[in-house]
C-alpha cells in the first residue's frame, strides 16, 4: 500500500493561512474515509478532521471554523484549508484513513506558526 503523500506546509504568522493537500493511490481513496491528524512536539498525534464517501465532515474542537476538510475524487487528493492559524496549531500534519491504518502513515508536512 502506497503511503500518502503530503504537502502545503510552512511558517506562517498568527492569523494567517496555509492549505494541505495529500495524494493517496485511487484504490485507497476509493474505499476509505480520509482524515488530518497532527502531532505537535512532545505530545501524542490527534485528530483534526474527517470526511467521509458523503462529504460529511467532522473536526476536532479547537479548529471548528476556522479548519475546512475537502476531497477531490479526480486527482484522489484530500486538502485542508487553514485559516486563522494559531501558534497552538504548530504541528507536523499527516493524512490517512479515518480511522487511522496504522502502517499507512506518511512524512507529514511542517506547520509553524509564530506570533
Amino acid at each position: 500500500q502506497e503511503q500518502p503523500v503530503e504537502s502545503g506546509g510552512g511558517l506562517v504568522q498568527a492569523g494567517g493561512s496555509l492549505r494541505l493537500a495529500c495524494v493517496v493511490s485511487e484504490r485507497t481513496f476509493s474505499k476509505s474515509a480520509m482524515g488530518w491528524f497532527r502531532q505537535a512536539p512532545g505530545k501524542e498525534r490527534e485528530f483534526v478532521a474527517g470526511i467521509n464517501w458523503s462529504g460529511a465532515t467532522g473536526y476536532r474542537e479547537s479548529v471548528k471554523g476556522r479548519f475546512t476538510i475537502s476531497r477531490d475524487s479526480a486527482k484522489n487528493t484530500v486538502s485542508l484549508q487553514m485559516n486563522n492559524l494559531k501558534p497552538e496549531d504548530t504541528a507536523v500534519y499527516y493524512c490517512n484513513t479515518d480511522p487511522p491504518n496504522m502502517a499507512f502513515w506518511g512524512k507529514g508536512t511542517l506547520v509553524t506558526v509564530s506570533l
